[in-house]
């Protein structure tokens, strides 16, 4: 069956790369608000959040490569294991590694 796309593979591409974006937005303006509200964000929690969205940034612009598709799900697995940092590391990897989990079946079903 034909998903009616011109082209499939740009449209699960930006899919993706839209989502890695908005990751990358929740991620960085997420930083203040946990500062004033969480209480005890450390330097290597704000670390990791930096260096999660630099990741996502990255890896949107890489998702032309087959093996990108599973480095963005290794990230969302090390962000959860960001909550021994912070607890809100992990909920955003959850939240964000389900919202993942759909992208890859809508692309598959694009795909296909």
């Amino acid at each position: 069956m034909s998903s009616g796309l011109r082209n499939p593979q740009a449209a699960a591409r930006g899919l993706g790369a839209g989502t890695l974006i908005i990751e990358t937005l929740v991620l960085v303006l997420g930083i203040q608000p946990l500062r004033v509200l969480g209480g005890d964000l450390s330097g290597a929690a704000i670390g990791a959040i930096i260096g999660a969205a630099v990741a996502c940034v990255v890896l949107a612009g890489l998702l032309k490569h087959r093996w990108a598709w599973g480095a963005v799900a290794v990230l969302q697995g090390l962000l959860m294991l960001g909550g021994f940092l912070h607890w809100s590391l992990a909920a955003l990897g959850l939240v964000f590694g389900l919202v993942w989990l759909y992208v890859l079946h809508v692309r598959k079903t694009i795909l296909s």
